[in-house]
């Protein structure tokens, strides 16, 4: 029998501290406080009457009866998000909501198409529409909030309990505007020599854009700006010699307007996967099904038709 004083807000904090290793970490992905977060978690254990956790200096770990709690809590948060949400589509009539995570480099690239192809066949469905930092958006599918996660994949450590179907490949673009110094001459070690928007360290391709310089020879940048604002990224740019260090698709369609121009650096090795990730313990529904038939389609489209048609869109 589960105790009746186990509350939601229990597994959220103990399923966010065990995914993130810290209970400052988990506060902060929940939006709450440390020590709401660290009653929480003690309610839990004395409710149950076991140690879930173990803390030390470094952090915190699971022990053995908590690994197997952290399991099945995963799997109720899912399931009862499932339910909260078809109980929300009863009370309004029947209507279906599919709530999708977009990563910025997908949002404006591949998901418009998708979603066109995907109204065709599916007029009813109210489509929730949200964007944000990779990391965030995983979390977020892990509780149930989201149905879908489109974007790159995720490092190992932050796959746990979800599955990723890859849909194409990206790489990182190096962009300035019309008439930067670095068009006419273009040369990787010069971007030091300008100020750099640098993705911030959360960021998912972070670590990529990282590798990728130190193998050039370029080690820290003193001019920088980290950030994961796009808005900014592409204004600032604009109007200054800044170099933007920043995804393929986020700049595409710029690039293609000739708003921004891309430096012709190789930059084959930043190239990683993009897809879809669910959760591994639900079964995807077949309206989410056919949103990823219509993301797998726009992805086989030529990259030049899926941009002209986004520059028509805005004409």
């Amino acid at each position: 029998m589960i105790p009746s004083r186990v509350k939601f807000r229990h597994l959220q904090c103990l399923l966010q501290t065990a995914r993130l290793g810290g209970v400052a970490k988990a506060a902060k992905s929940l939006g709450v406080s440390q020590p709401a977060v660290s009653k929480a978690l003690a309610e839990l254990e004395e409710i149950l009457g076991v140690e879930l956790m173990e803390r030390s200096r470094a952090g915190v770990a699971l022990t053995p009866v908590g690994e197997m709690f952290v399991r099945y809590a995963g799997a109720s948060v899912a399931a009862l998000r499932q339910g909260l949400d078809g109980v929300a589509r009863a009370r309004m009539e029947e209507e279906e909501v599919l709530t999708l995570g977009v990563l910025p480099s997908v949002a404006g690239r591949i998901v418009p198409e998708a979603i066109d192809r995907f109204r065709s066949t599916r007029a009813g469905v109210v489509l929730k529409v949200v964007s944000g930092p990779n990391l965030h958006l995983l979390d977020q599918l892990r509780l149930g909030a989201l149905d879908l996660v489109f974007g790159r994949l995720g490092a190992p450590e932050t796959m746990v309990g979800l599955s990723f179907q890859h849909l194409y490949s990206e790489t990182v673009s190096f962009v300035v505007r019309p008439g930067h110094p670095l068009i006419a001459a273009p040369d990787l070690a010069r971007i030091v020599d300008y100020p750099v928007l640098f993705p911030e360290q959360e960021a998912i391709i972070r670590s990529i854009v990282d590798r990728f310089l130190l193998a050039n020879g370029i080690g820290h940048i003193a001019d920088r700006i980290e950030t994961v604002s796009n808005d900014f990224g592409r204004a600032y740019t604009r109007r200054s010699d800044a170099v933007w260090i920043i995804s393929s698709g986020v700049a595409a369609l710029d690039v293609a307007e000739r708003t921004l121009v891309e430096l012709p650096f190789d930059v084959s090795d930043t190239t990683g996967p993009v897809g879809v990730t669910t959760r591994a313990d639900a079964e995807v529904g077949p309206t989410a099904r056919l949103l990823i038939d219509a993301m797998q389609h726009a992805a086989r489209l030529p990259a030049d038709t899926k941009l002209k048609n986004e520059i028509n869109k805005t004409i």
